[in-house]
């Protein structure tokens, strides 16, 4: 594979022996090459900024910040590195708070290191990555709020809908931007429109609500 092939990873993690595990996983992946580590959640942002890596694996309980703060701030700063959760926690408010903060992905430490590795790649080729036994948990918070039971029902635009797909498809703004041939703040608006119409927080919750509706109609 040609390094142009590869995407990069930075790990943000506070526990060394963890940290150290994960990057021998990474760099044993022809398909991620590893550019960074930072052992708390400030030299964190501050390498994310530096280096634009692809993707950002950030553990969720560190000493000096909460992952999702600085989850917030990498977001804030408008990077497009794909922030997978990676953490011990699988309760739902930690779900659903990474998830509204902008989170990639959500993946519990205590994962088989296979199946983490093929997560990762599923991530890094545009998928929504979250932990088996926790997709349940979203599903079930999703049913609680009153919200559209599906897609007809939702009343978006043909536009919205179009962007709706590139969600379910895991694509970042820009390039939703490129594919649909519009402007980045265009598509900005639009999905703040349709997750209002939807009553949703964040786009993998609206990409988890279309999957889940689209599988209930075929059924």
């Amino acid at each position: 594979m040609n390094p142009s092939d590869t995407y990069t990873i930075l790990v943000v993690d506070d526990h060394p022996l963890f940290r150290k595990g994960v990057i021998q996983l990474i760099q044993a992946t022809p398909e991620f090459r590893f550019v960074g580590e930072a052992p708390s959640g400030k030299e964190g942002i501050q390498l994310a900024q530096r280096l634009h890596p692809d993707m950002i694996l950030l553990d969720l309980n560190m000493k000096d910040m909460n992952g999702v703060e600085v989850l917030k701030a990498i977001k804030d700063e408008g990077s497009d590195s794909r922030v997978i959760m990676l953490t011990v926690s699988d309760q739902a408010e930690d779900l659903m708070a990474a998830l509204q903060a902008g989170a990639d992905g959500y993946l519990l430490k205590d994962m088989e290191p296979e199946d983490l590795m093929q997560k990762l790649v599923e991530a890094a080729h545009g998928k929504i990555t979250i932990s088996e036994r926790l997709t349940q948990l979203l599903v079930a918070s999703l049913r609680e709020k009153s919200r559209p039971t599906g897609l007809a029902e939702a009343g978006l635009t043909e536009q919205e809908s179009r962007i709706l797909d590139h969600l379910v498809g895991g694509k970042s703004n820009k390039l939703i931007a490129r594919d649909m041939n519009i402007a980045e703040g265009t598509v900005k608006v639009h999905v703040k429109h349709l997750l209002k119409k939807l009553n949703l927080r964040s786009r993998v919750e609206a990409a988890v609500w279309a999957d889940r509706c689209r599988r209930q109609a075929k059924s």
